[in-house]
């Protein structure tokens, strides 16, 4: 594994190629102003830089490319087309030595390709081709990487076909590679020498040397460890690089959050706003000056108390646990307690904050609304906090409730029954007829008049939390109307299972009863069954329906009123009617 260290301000839009051989060196291309840019690093991402171009092209004129405004670029992914270049090239037996494709100039593109190689890991490059080609990653060599025969295949133009060349190198390399044709080559930066905290060398063939080399004849040395400096860390949790290259907390971060479990008496390590980079191997040095420094635990007045729950939310559910969280920015200590009040006559006290790392669960027996709050206090002070936590229970049902039968421009009362009754804090949503905006109440009950005669729906809808339900009932307008409570013999009730469908199949069977019964017309008759126990009905006589458009004079009719003084004077009359 190959592990980047990437400051907010190097994020990397394509994927770092590393150098094989070459602990700790990544080329990788980023998108600077709309522009892609190659960099490279030696310290697995603590620095990147933009590459050096050429001094001279290949035709040996100078190259005249100044930093940041012109550099070389390299073409770092692997290419579909197979005309065009591909990624680059390094090898674990040639240490220190690229090939890639790329072009000179501000940013990448895909035209004016060169070929170019360094043979210092990127310090220095010089173009070896001017020609639009693939860089293959030859891997199978013919029988060994031994041997001095290879075969290689492509096309000497976009139109021609696939052509296959053989290569013999025995004529060139005429003897095995021996002790005095190598010499040492050192790894650097720029000329800085010590990289990730250790100097580096590396044998490599001298110049013009044509001898064949087996595996086993690569080799690498490595020094002793450098001194360490600025340039080996990097900046720590919850800090940034500024521009002057120093580490600076973060406007998120606040430093004092690391003594959060220091008792007061005792010392923490305190950081300096570094850390060493992960497998960098320098010492001493400035090691001490950018290490964590062991320091006293502060004693300070309690200040920054946060009280919230772990679900991040402010309503909880009737009868499970809810849990707590207490964090304190400052005072942190032995000597400070923790109390915390649930609202519900129930309060817990702490004499640590760390001991309540996990938070505080609590469970309540009754729907409401509650006040809790968290009081942190030690000698030199004390901080409090608050919160309002909505405790509920699921609701089933809501059932509306109204007459059957209104007069015009009269208020009629609505109300709403909850199963279960108790379940906390509800917003009523009434809608009445076709209106699009409802009207929003936190009572179950409300008052309404209508100012039309007619057939009029009402729907009403209960939430609570994310739990929605919805009842709709209809009834009629009159501008004048009489009503009758009509009572059940009590053997009905043993037959009431409090069920509406029952209620209206009952309710259809009485209406005919009083049809036949009184001789009133089936338009001016409406019967209602009431909820509850015992069975009881209420019975509407409207006004009749005149032959023409206009409107009746809202009174019942002399025949209406006759007929029903005759079943209705006196006490209470009683009907047969037949139930199925």
């Amino acid at each position: 594994a190959h592990d980047l260290y990437l400051t907010s301000d190097q994020i990397l839009q394509l994927q770092p190629e590393f150098v094989a051989g070459i602990k700790g060196v990544f080329l990788s291309n980023k998108v600077v102003e709309n522009q892609v840019k190659t960099y490279i690093t030696y310290n697995k991402g603590r620095d990147w830089r933009l590459l050096q171009a050429p001094e001279t092209d290949l035709q040996g004129n100078k190259v005249y490319c100044e930093q940041p405004f012109c550099s070389l670029h390299l073409h770092l992914h692997v290419s579909e087309n197979p005309y065009t270049s591909g990624n680059i090239v390094s090898k674990d037996s040639a240490p220190g030595i690229i090939i890639a494709s790329g072009v000179i100039g501000s940013e990448l593109t895909n035209t004016n390709i060169s070929i170019f190689i360094t043979s210092d890991a990127g310090n220095t490059w010089r173009e070896v081709s001017n020609n639009n080609r693939n860089i293959y990653d030859n891997r199978s060599w013919e029988p060994g990487e031994d041997t001095l025969i290879m075969t290689i295949f492509g096309h000497f133009s976009h139109r021609s076909e696939w052509q296959l060349v053989k290569i013999d190198f025995r004529s060139i390399f005429q003897h095995r590679c021996i002790p005095d044709d190598y010499e040492t080559w050192q790894l650097h930066n720029e000329g800085e020498v010590c990289i990730m905290g250790m100097k580096r060398f590396f044998q490599k063939l001298k110049a013009n040397v044509r001898c064949v080399k087996a595996r086993d004849q690569y080799s690498s040395q490595m020094s002793d460890s450098c001194p360490c400096a600025e340039a080996d860390f990097e900046c720590d949790y919850g800090f940034e690089r500024q521009i002057d290259g120093s580490c600076s907390p973060a406007f998120w971060f606040v430093p004092s959050v690391t003594s959060r479990d220091c008792v007061t008496g005792d010392s923490f390590l305190n950081t300096t706003g570094y850390r060493k980079a992960f497998s960098n191997n320098c010492t001493e040095g400035a090691l001490l000056k950018y290490s964590p420094r062991r320091q006293k635990c502060p004693s300070r007045a309690p200040r920054g108390l946060q009280l919230l729950t772990s679900e991040g939310t402010l309503v909880a559910t009737l009868g499970r646990n809810v849990t707590f969280l207490v964090f304190l920015e400052e005072g942190l200590g032995s000597m400070t307690s923790i109390t915390v009040d649930f609202g519900d006559g129930t309060a817990i006290s702490y004499v640590n904050i760390s001991s309540i790392d996990d938070g505080v669960k609590h469970i309540y027996s009754k729907v409401g609304i509650y006040q809790v709050s968290a009081t942190a206090s030690n000698t030199l002070g004390f901080d409090k906090v608050f919160l309002y936590l909505h405790v509920s229970c699921q609701l089933e049902q809501i059932q509306l409730s109204a007459p059957s039968v209104v007069v015009k421009n009269k208020a009629v009362n609505l109300t709403t029954v909850l199963r279960p009754s108790n379940v906390g804090t509800v917003t009523y949503y009434w809608w009445f007829d076709n209106k699009t905006e409802p009207i929003v109440t936190l009572d179950g009950a409300m008052s309404f008049t209508f100012s039309k005669k007619g057939s009029h729906t009402i729907t009403v809808q209960a939430a609570i939390d994310n739990t929605v339900h919805q009842d709709h009932i209809k009834l009629a307008v009159y501008d004048y109307f009489h009503s009758h409570v009509l009572a059940f013999s009590s053997n009905m009730d043993d037959l009431n299972p409090g069920m509406p469908e029952w209620r209206e199949d009952i309710g259809r069977v009485v209406k005919r009863c009083m049809v036949q019964a009184t001789g009133i017309s089936e338009e001016q008759i409406l019967v209602t069954l009431l909820p509850g126990l015992p069975t009881t009905a209420e019975l509407f006589i409207v006004p009749e329906r005149r032959s023409t458009d206009k409107a009746g004079d809202g009174k019942l009719s002399h025949l209406d009123q006759v007929q029903l003084q005759n079943y209705f004077k006196g006490n209470i009359q009683w009907i047969h009617c037949r139930f199925p």
